[in-house]
């Protein structure tokens, strides 16, 4: 298999990695690309490498932004705006645990906090039933944010060694 080959199928398969996480299959494709490139790509690079167009690939680019996995580069004596992302691993994969963190799980223990005061009589059996089901979500949603604070924390060897040791 050739570079541009292999340049493909990565980007098609991340994409199609991402889509399956809850994340549009184009963003994952920009983030892909960016993330094999060598150099910072503008725009239009992203758009000819991908056929795309320029709204879809400046949405995509933003989006990509926001979650911190992409940064804007200028390029002395060049008007156009470029971008790269972390080519570290380890580094993009604390980055979303920290962005999925904070936009999913910390608004649903919200509620889950808001949920576990709700007023009733606490024999009566559908109030019971309610109570007793959040707060069982929220002992696992409290857990999960635990575990996912701790890997965003953790240095990647320690973290990999940690898990090793739980199969052991």
């Amino acid at each position: 298999m050739n570079l541009v080959e292999g340049k493909e199928q990565f980007i098609q398969a991340w994409g199609t990695l991402g889509s399956k996480w809850g994340i549009n299959r184009t963003m994952a494709q920009v983030h892909a690309l960016l993330m094999i490139s060598a150099d910072p790509l503008s725009t239009e690079d992203i758009m000819q490498e991908l056929n795309i167009s320029r709204g879809n690939a400046n949405m995509n680019v933003r989006d990509l932004i926001d979650w911190g996995l992409v940064e804007k580069v200028h390029k002395s004596g060049d008007r156009k705006e470029y971008f790269w992302a972390e080519k570290d691993i380890w580094k993009v994969t604390t980055q979303v645990a920290k962005e999925r963190k904070k936009r999913e799980l910390e608004p649903v223990l919200k509620v889950l906090d808001q949920l576990s005061n709700v007023e009733g009589d606490r024999n009566d059996k559908n109030v019971k039933a309610f109570v007793e089901g959040i707060s069982g979500i929220k002992r696992m949603a409290t857990n999960a944010d635990k575990t996912l604070e701790t890997m965003i924390k953790a240095e990647e060897n320690w973290f990999f060694g940690a898990i090793l040791k739980l199969f052991k």
